[in-house]
């Protein structure tokens, strides 16, 4: 009962921000926590029950694949990732659960974004959108969106980094750095991770952390009087 309490809580926290979700039903808690398939109601007290993230409590799910969210508890379970909470909580989805959790949070859409493509720009001089875009070949490293798709929206097994929490995405890049996680193809993104520096991992979490949809921003920069 205690845990029940705790997430229709926390659903109805998340359903009166602002979270530029798609596709938001207007239901009370209640009401929503009865459309969350029971083995995906574990997830809900740290990332929502649109899969919205709550800040630093827990990264965003929607936008992500069933194949990519479906691998990561995978990697959870096996110990290529390390987190308490999240290899405890992982270890609670067996067998086809894994699957109807993750087709659960892959089917919460998330609103669209301008894409920006690798040849809109010819120079780039900002740091982050220069690896972002472009990369850096004198040091082996490829464009993030060379993989992640034209302004980090993600693309299958590939995760979407646009909108996601800074702190997460700058977590993940450390975690590659010092080993912590692992279990990527070909050790590419710990190769990748380890030539960035202190002030690029700090740039690109930013800048992909601001990457949203523009009605969101037109929102928040209008004039308190037209609000």
């Amino acid at each position: 009962m205690k845990f029940l309490l705790q997430v229709i809580t926390i659903i109805a926290i998340g359903a009166s921000r602002n979270l530029a979700i798609a596709d938001i039903p207007a239901q009370s808690p209640k009401e929503l926590l009865q459309t969350v398939p029971t083995q995906a109601q574990v997830c809900l007290t740290c990332h929502g029950v649109n899969g919205e993230g709550l800040g630093v409590i827990g990264p965003r799910l929607a936008g992500l694949s069933s194949e990519y969210i479906a691998s990561q508890l995978v990697n959870f379970q096996m110990g290529n990732r390390q987190s308490p909470t999240m290899s405890a909580m992982a270890a609670t989805v067996q067998g086809d659960a894994i699957q109807v959790v993750a087709d659960f949070f892959a089917a919460k859409t998330v609103a669209e974004i301008p894409l920006q493509y690798r040849g809109d720009k010819v120079v780039i001089t900002d740091t982050a959108e220069k690896l972002a875009y472009q990369g850096d070949w004198g040091r082996d490293i490829p464009a993030c969106t060379s993989c992640h798709g034209p302004s980090g929206i993600g693309a299958a097994n590939f995760p979407r980094l646009a909108g996601q929490e800074p702190s997460y995405l700058k977590n993940q890049l450390l975690a590659w750095q010092n080993g912590t996680r692992k279990g990527d193809v070909d050790n590419m993104m710990a190769n990748i991770a380890a030539k960035l520096t202190a002030d690029e991992i700090d740039a690109l979490s930013a800048y992909f952390s601001a990457l949203k949809p523009l009605v969101q921003n037109a929102a928040a920069q209008q004039p308190l009087a037209q609000k």
